[in-house]
């Protein structure tokens, strides 16, 4: 709980975000809110339909991804206090910026980015990993505005008895069906 300007408790918020791709072209994003790590369901789901995104660069996934993970972060009434995204925030041992990184550039550096991979990206330090549900293949948990142990102590908590967290499904499934 936090305390607002006019000195009323307010209930913390997070987001989780995701992205999918359309055959006819465009995408759909979804965002997921959610007040506590632990949390079985969301609070409320927010899509967004962003009718054209960037060609498929490699290396540049930021330029296709981050216009539609803004369409959600705009339809709320402020900020949340974290960002969860599918996805690496950085890149390889040497840290480069990864879409996550280049959330929390757009949002000003106000919001903490943890990035959450399914899939190695070359050069990824093992100490991001994270194994979740009885899964042996980790999770790749990298963040920027917050510690990376506490973000991987944060996805590890998250509800949900697989290797992804229950409200990180529920965001791919979102906007898979929207």
């Amino acid at each position: 709980m936090k305390k607002s300007q006019s000195g009323q408790t307010q209930r913390s918020i997070k987001l989780a975000l995701d992205v999918d791709y359309r055959e006819e072209g465009g995408a759909v994003a979804a965002g997921v809110l959610f007040a506590d790590w632990t949390d079985h369901g969301p609070q409320k789901v927010l899509t967004a339909r962003c009718a054209e995104v960037a060609p498929y660069r490699p290396g540049y996934l930021f330029e296709r991804e981050l216009p539609c993970l803004m369409a959600v972060i705009e339809q709320l009434e402020s900020l949340p206090d974290a960002v969860v995204i599918d996805g690496y925030v950085t890149l390889g041992a040497d840290r480069r910026d990864g879409l996550g990184a280049h959330l929390h550039h757009a949002l000003g550096g106000a919001v903490p980015v943890i990035g959450v991979a399914k899939n190695r990206f070359r050069d990824t330090p093992p100490e991001t990993e994270v194994l979740r549900g009885r899964s042996g293949h980790p999770l790749y948990v990298t963040a920027i505005g917050m510690d990376e142990a506490e973000a991987r102590q944060h996805i590890a908590d998250m509800h949900g008895p697989y290797r992804l967290p229950t409200l990180l499904r529920l965001a791919d499934r979102a906007c898979r069906e929207a």
